[in-house]
């Protein structure tokens, strides 16, 4: 699929992932409708943007009714959605149950588990549904990329979005099979550690730690990942499959 002139909605696009991949699809010629909840930032980031016919809509992904009408909004203002980054995402870390000489301290709390699902899994189900169904309805096909992490395949204290991105690589495989009929590709992409501004933030003892377990020695840019979904886009072969852009680092 060619870039210029396609609609391309992301999620989290407010900062971070999501406003890099924004910036280097826009400078193809996409235009670019925007999703986050953070509206100042949501809307700088939209002016930001080069080009033009870019739409920035608030919305939590969590919230059935919310992406309804929001993906209705993108679909008025701009015409119905040719891509889907499915990039909305939070942690809420902590151990499954932490005990000292038998007795019990802390335990992850059923709050802290589903907020993590209703934003990193819901999200996903939500926004996939509602792309599909207007790349379906104009049938001209479509792409759906998930975000998932590295983190997929099990971290320590994060039992939460460990299940949540390894939940949404799993709906790439399965998308995959079911959407492809309609013309419609699906991949997920798994980022190793990368600096967006709020890792950048960690202490330089914790990115320098960080930094020296990964093979390649540094954090990946957002641009890097951006170039991931860039090159899915474009590659109108790739279907179900994840991509590990993780410096070859494995965890």
């Amino acid at each position: 699929m060619k870039l210029d002139d396609t609609i391309v909605a992301i999620t989290g696009a407010a900062r971070g992932l999501g406003a890099a991949m924004a910036r280097q699809l826009a400078e193809e010629g996409a235009r670019i409708a925007l999703i986050d909840l953070q509206s100042d930032l949501l809307f700088e980031t939209a002016e930001s943007l080069p080009g033009s016919g870019h739409h920035a809509v608030v919305a939590s992904v969590a919230d059935e009714q919310q992406v309804e009408a929001a993906f209705a909004e993108i679909e008025a203002r701009l015409g119905p959605i040719d891509v889907l980054i499915n990039n909305a995402g939070i942690t809420r870390d902590g151990l499954l149950v932490k005990a000292r000489d038998g007795e019990i301290q802390e335990r992850m709390s059923l709050e802290q588990w589903q907020q993590v699902i209703d934003v990193n899994l819901t999200g996903v189900f939500l926004c996939g549904r509602a792309a599909a169904e207007q790349m379906i309805r104009a049938g001209k096909g479509g792409v759906i990329i998930n975000i998932s992490s590295i983190s997929k395949g099990g971290n320590f204290g994060q039992t939460n979005y460990t299940a949540s991105k390894a939940g949404n690589a799993a709906m790439t495989v399965t998308w995959a099979k079911e959407l492809a009929r309609y013309g419609i590709r699906t991949a997920s992409i798994s980022p190793g550690f990368t600096a967006t501004e709020m890792v950048s933030a960690m202490p330089e003892s914790a990115l320098n730690k960080i930094s020296a377990g990964i093979p390649l020695k540094r954090l990946a840019k957002p641009d890097e990942i951006a170039a991931a979904v860039q090159f899915i886009i474009g590659n109108d072969y790739i279907n179900g499959r994840d991509f590990a852009v993780d410096g070859g680092l494995r965890l």
